[in-house]
This record gives C-alpha cells, sequence and structure tokens, in this order.
C-alpha cells in the first residue's frame, strides 16, 4: 500500500486536532463545573436536565406566586383583626350606653367616641396594599370601597370578586377579602326580617326572630303588628300585610306561640300592652356600619334608649352587632386557613426543588478529579501528537538515500 505525503500530514493533522478538541472540552467543563454543558456532551442526560430545569422555573414561578398571596392575605388579616377589636370596644360602649342611671349628656360623649370608632373601622375597610390598591374592594381596587351617602349610610361600591393566584399545579387559592363578605353581608340575626318599634310602645317585649318557614305559602311584602285587648283578658295580634288593598289577619296572641302568618314565623318575647305596636321588613343581611349608625343614632336622641322601644331596639342591635363580629371573624379564619395551606404549599415546592437540584447534580455537574486526571491524559496525548508529527514532517526520501 502506498502513503503519500500528503495523506501522512492529513492523518496526523485531524490526530492533533481531535486532541486540541477533547482538551478544550474538557477545559470548558472544569470552567464551568458541568459535565454536560451542549446536548453533545451527553444527549440523554441533556433531556433529563433540560425537564429538571423547567420543573424549577415553575417551582420559582409558584414560590412567586405564594409569596405574593402571602403576603396580601397576611395584610388582610392583620387589618380583620384590628376591625374585631375595635368593633369589640364599640359593642362595650353600646352596652354602657344601656345603663339607666347615666343623663342624656353622658351618652352623647359615648356616641361621639363611638363616631369616631366607625370612621376607623372605615378606615381600615378602605386600607390600600403596598400598590395602592384597595385591599377590601374585590375586583374593583382602583376607588374605595366604602363611603357614607348623603344620608350617613355606608355604602358599598366595591364588588364581591375573588383574586386568586396559581400556587401549584391545578392549586388556586384566594387572594383577598371582598368588603361586601367582611363587614356588609352578615345574616340577619333576626332571620329574614327586620324590627321597627314604635315610640308609643309601652309594653316590655322585643321580636326574637320573624323568618319564613313556609315558602310555599309565603306573601313577599313588610307586615305590620298591633295588639289589641281581647275583652277576655289577653289580647289578640291583628296582622296586616303590605298588598293592596291590605289584608289583615287576626289571632289570640300567646307568648310562648309564634305568630305565624303568609308563611311567616314571628316570635314575640316579653309582655307586649294593648295599643303597642311594630313593623317588619324584609332584611336578610345587615351591615356593621349600618348596625353602629343606628345604634349611635339612637344614643343621640336623648332619652330614647331608656324607652320600651329603645330597649327593644337595642336588644336587636346587639345581636346584629354579634351577627357582624361573627361575618368578620369567619372570613379571618378563612385568611388564616389560606396562609396554612400556603404555608403547606411553600414547604412542598421547597422540599421538591431540593430533590430536583440534587438530581440535576447528578447528571450535570462535573467530578473534577477525574475531569483533571482526563485533562492531563489528553494534554499527555497531545504532546505526543504534536512531537511525534513534528519528526516525521521533517523526515525525507532523501535521509534514507
Amino acid at each position: 500500500m502506498r502513503i503519500s505525503t500528503g495523506q501522512m500530514f492529513q492523518q496526523n493533522t485531524n490526530s492533533i486536532l481531535n486532541k486540541q478538541s477533547a482538551t478544550n472540552s474538557i477545559i470548558a467543563q472544569i470552567d464551568s463545573g458541568k459535565r454536560v454543558n451542549t446536548a453533545g456532551d451527553d444527549p440523554v442526560a441533556a433531556i433529563g436536565i433540560d425537564n429538571l430545569k423547567q420543573k424549577n422555573t415553575l417551582i420559582d414561578q409558584f414560590v412567586k406566586n405564594i409569596d405574593y398571596a402571602t403576603s396580601h392575605i397576611q395584610q388582610a388579616e392583620s387589618q380583620l383583626g384590628q376591625a374585631d377589636t375595635l368593633v369589640g370596644s364599640m359593642k362595650e360602649s353600646v352596652l354602657r350606653g344601656i345603663n339607666g342611671s347615666m343623663t342624656s349628656a353622658e351618652r352623647q360623649v359615648i356616641a361621639d367616641d363611638m363616631r369616631q370608632s366607625l370612621e376607623q373601622l372605615m378606615s381600615i375597610a378602605n386600607t390600600k396594599d403596598e400598590s395602592g390598591n384597595y385591599i377590601f374592594a374585590g375586583n374593583k381596587t382602583n376607588s374605595a370601597p366604602f363611603a357614607f351617602d348623603n344620608n350617613g349610610d355606608v355604602v358599598y361600591s366595591g364588588d364581591s370578586g375573588i383574586r386568586k393566584s396559581n400556587v401549584a399545579a391545578g392549586v388556586q387559592v384566594n387572594t383577598n377579602v371582598p368588603g361586601d363578605a367582611a363587614f356588609m353581608n352578615a345574616p340577619n340575626a333576626m332571620g329574614d326580617y327586620g324590627v321597627n318599634y314604635s315610640s308609643t310602645q309601652q309594653g316590655d317585649f322585643v321580636v326574637t326572630s320573624a323568618k319564613i318557614t313556609d315558602p310555599t305559602t309565603y306573601t313577599t311584602g313588610s307586615y305590620s303588628f298591633s295588639f289589641a285587648d281581647d275583652g277576655a283578658g289577653g289580647l289578640n295580634i291583628s296582622v296586616t300585610d303590605s298588598a293592596v288593598p291590605p289584608v289583615t289577619t287576626v289571632k289570640a296572641f300567646d307568648a310562648s306561640a309564634p305568630v305565624t302568618v303568609n308563611g311567616i314565623e314571628v316570635k314575640v318575647d316579653g309582655e307586649p300592652q294593648a295599643g303597642d305596636s311594630f313593623s317588619i321588613n324584609e332584611v336578610a343581611e345587615v351591615s356593621i356600619f349600618d348596625t353602629f349608625s343606628k345604634a349611635i343614632a339612637l344614643f343621640e336622641s336623648g332619652n330614647d334608649t331608656q324607652t320600651p322601644a329603645g330597649q327593644s331596639e337595642l336588644a336587636q342591635l346587639l345581636n346584629d352587632i354579634d351577627s357582624g363580629v361573627n361575618q368578620m371573624s369567619q372570613q379571618r379564619s378563612l385568611t388564616g386557613n389560606s396562609l396554612k395551606v400556603l404555608q403547606q404549599y411553600s414547604d412542598n415546592h421547597t422540599d421538591e426543588k431540593l430533590i430536583n437540584t440534587s438530581a440535576l447534580s447528578k447528571l450535570e455537574d462535573l467530578d473534577f478529579a477525574s475531569a483533571f486526571t482526563e485533562f492531563e491524559k489528553q494534554q499527555l496525548a497531545l504532546s505526543a501528537a504534536s512531537s511525534l508529527f513534528s519528526k516525521v514532517s521533517s523526515t525525507s526520501l532523501f535521509d534514507y538515500i
């Protein structure tokens, strides 16, 4: 077989270049600390590395979402806690104002103090987050959700929107508490109706509940109740609905049994007198703001709190306050549950990323001892190839003639 000078030179050049490429590849691995820098280094391992990196990137995004959700939920929980404390103090003021030994001036002081507390409660309900968004406004975060209208009543201009954050694959957690759910939509302690007592009331009684018990016979509307002497030492109760023309139903009054009419059941506790009356109107939910506004107005009305009607109204207001407090406590409890869930997912993500990182290290991290040994071997091979090529390239046929 004949070997030309060109073939000899090409073979030796290729050998040197291959050794240089291998050496450069090891140098790149040592510089990066990674065994696999390109898919060509280890195609099978490269696929696993890419998958693990994608998983860690997704985990990092979930952790960011958890941090965002945690921050906002913690703020809502903190504000609800402050509101709960404030409302508890206001309830104590209401109970203090019931004291019959107080003068009108002293009750006015209580009313003034409660009005300041009501404004503070409004401020809590209009809290902003670090970005200037109102945390209790639902999805309408750019404008204050609570404000006083021209009648002095508190109105809610936010919505019931719930913002969610993805914290794991297929898992979302609420990141806000709508203001209506926290402060406006407490269940009516009376049931389905609210009571308006007559200022001329003489008897000592209170309506403890007014509920719809039979939807099939229920007739919507307001109802008026009045008591009259039955001529036999007892009382009759007349119930007039708001139909046109109105329909009046007369029944014998028994304090131990509820009054039923048109699918509605009304319980009266106490001893009404002939001539007393009250009315009910549909109220499914009550606002903690309106409840305290009514209490303040009652304290500002002189000695009305000491009248039978005033005492009856205060009893109803105290029940509504309790309902409002329970509503805020429930929402605060939900935020606490959300924080617990977020912490659990955060811990899960931390563990998962640790496992992924460990697997990633096994696939791509370089064994420096082996790498340096291989580097020395390649350097030696390259030096030998270069030395051999130097000697061979200087040899000529004339050296043997």
